[in-house]
This record gives C-alpha cells, structure tokens and sequence, in this order.
C-alpha cells in the first residue's frame, strides 16, 4: 500500500475505522489486526468503489464487513481450555479511553448484536438513515424503527438493567 493512498483515502477516514474495530473488539491486540485488515481490504478493493457513493460510504462498508468477518472467524475458531491466567474479563480493557463514560458506552455497544452495533455506530457518526441504509443494504423505514429499539436497549444496559 503506498503512503500516499494511506494519506489521501485511508487516514482521513481512519475515525471511523477505529470506532468500528473498537465496537467490534474486546482487546487491544484484535484492535490492531481489525484495524490493519480493514486497511488492507480498502486498498485491495479500491479498484470496485464505482463512485456511486461517497468514498466515507464505502470506506463504513468496506469496515464493517471486514469486522463482521473477521469476527464470525474468530467465533468460529474459538478454542476452550482451562487456564490459571486472568479471566477475560480483568484483560479485555487494556485499551480503554481516558473517558469513562466513552468506555461504559463502548462496553454497552459491544453487548448488541453485530448488525445493531453497526446501526447504532453509524447513526453516533451522524450519518443520514438513507446513508445507513445503503451501507446495511435496507431500507430507511427499518433503520428508524431499529435505532429506536437499540437506544432502548442501552439506556437499559447503561442503567444496570440488562447485562
């Protein structure tokens, strides 16, 4: 990938590729694979973006369905075992924002299901229903209805009711 495509059409969008990985990530290390996957998928696939949308539309598509990738891989490959190490739990954070209501709200996020978060990560950068319709592949009636029901479920994670 050359620095110049980097500059021009990966890092001025990269806030929005960080709020994806960071949704759709528990650790700091699978942050970082998502993140630099994402990238890659973006620089592999910019010969397909046909201009029928913003390059910011196609940068959220393009994030969101490596991270939804990437994600059923790693669901699909998860190992038990026992261990003496720390739970889960006490590691997973290690990469938390210096604002805890951000963590709390990321924490929250994280509890929904893949396609809310994705909704619910898209309508927080303030993007149009039509916008996130087109990236989802729906229709903006649906899309109304669902963030309606997600701010639901996380006034209610976030007020202790729901884990």
């Amino acid at each position: 990938m050359s620095s110049d495509f980097y500059k021009t059409s990966i890092l001025p969008f990269s806030g929005i590729i960080i709020k994806l990985c960071r949704a759709y990530t528990n650790s700091q290390e699978d942050f970082e694979d998502y993140y630099q996957e994402v990238c890659l998928q973006i620089w592999r696939s910019k010969e397909n973006f046909r201009k029928e949308s913003e390059w910011s539309t196609w940068v959220y598509r393009v994030s969101l369905n490596v991270c939804l990738t990437l994600l059923k891989k790693k669901k699909n490959n998860i190992q038990h075992f026992v261990s003496d190490a720390m739970p889960a739990a006490e590691t997973e954070n290690n990469y938390a924002f210096s604002d805890e209501s951000l963590n709390l709200l990321y924490d929250a996020i994280r509890q929904l299901s893949e396609i809310d978060r994705a909704i619910i990560m898209l309508y927080l950068e303030e993007k149009p229903y039509q916008e996130i319709a087109d990236i989802l592949g729906t229709n903006p009636n649906n899309i109304g209805v669902r963030i309606k029901r997600i701010k639901t479920r996380l006034k209610k994670i976030l007020d202790g009711k729901i884990y």
